[in-house]
């Protein structure tokens, strides 16, 4: 009898492990709260609302399963409308990684599609613009360090460090809201990466857009000292859905219901 416990015990850490994989990383709640967004001002908080979200990066690992799950996202079969040259150049084969790749490192040159697709088959989605900058503006003992100069200054100096993506997810410190690599791995997809360029409630609201990141584009600017959210809208703005660059990666969240 306690020989058949035991092996049913061994049984369920094994399907436990098994699910764990599957279904990616652990998440973490992130509370309800507004911050003031890059291309905005103090009287217009944006309210975020709260949710889940991976407390790592998807893996090289995690990835390699998923493709290996549904091959049409795999390097030789997925569509061109979907992803570019870049995706998955580094791999050796369509289920092999390729050499120096680090099952554990943060898993780049994804298009947003491919992004998209590996959440919603984790029952999960890509956050938002405000919900990962919201994250993005926690330090490790505040849950907005926006006016911090020395986390800003460590924020900078993770994006022009060079290779990030060779790092391990956790390499950097857990966040406020106990996050990991928001800054200092790797860039990451968000739902809705080129929103900023949409239109607002006027024509005048479109032109500012279109100038948005040219030398006029920074008087419409909420904080003209972060310079750090200043490179990441810019980014945002530079990139396609099919994209696929090597230092871009991506994490899910999920809506709390």
């Amino acid at each position: 009898m306690h020989k058949l416990r035991f092996l049913l015990f061994i049984s369920f850490l094994c399907i436990y492990s098994v699910s764990k994989s599957q279904n990616g990383t652990a998440m973490k709640k992130i509370s309800r709260g507004t911050y003031v967004p890059l291309y905005g001002s103090n009287d217009s908080k944006v309210v975020v609302q709260e949710f889940l979200l991976d407390e790592y990066p998807v893996t090289n690992q995690q990835y390699l399963v998923f493709v290996k799950d549904h091959p049409s996202w795999s390097k030789s079969q997925v569509i061109s409308l979907f992803a570019d040259d870049n995706y998955l150049d580094k791999w050796d084969g369509d289920f092999v990684l390729g050499k120096g790749m680090k099952p554990n490192s943060p898993v780049t040159t994804i298009s947003w599609y491919a992004a998209k697709a590996y959440c919603k088959i984790q029952q999960k989605r890509l956050p938002t613009m405000d919900e990962w900058e919201y994250a993005a503006m926690a330090s490790q003992t505040k849950s907005n360090a926006q006016a911090d100069s020395l986390f800003n200054q460590q924020i900078i100096e993770g994006y022009e460090t060079p290779k990030t993506y060779n790092k391990l997810v956790g390499s950097t410190s857990k966040n406020y809201w106990g996050i990991y690599d928001l800054h200092g791995l790797v860039w990451e997809w968000t739902y809705d990466f080129n929103s900023v360029l949409i239109s607002g409630e006027s024509r005048k609201d479109v032109d500012s857009d279109n100038n948005l990141f040219c030398a006029g584009g920074s008087v419409g600017a909420s904080d003209l000292m972060d310079y750090a959210a200043f490179m990441r809208y810019a980014f945002r703005g530079s990139i396609k859905a099919n994209y696929g660059i090597r230092n871009l990666g991506f994490r899910c969240a999920k809506t709390i219901e």
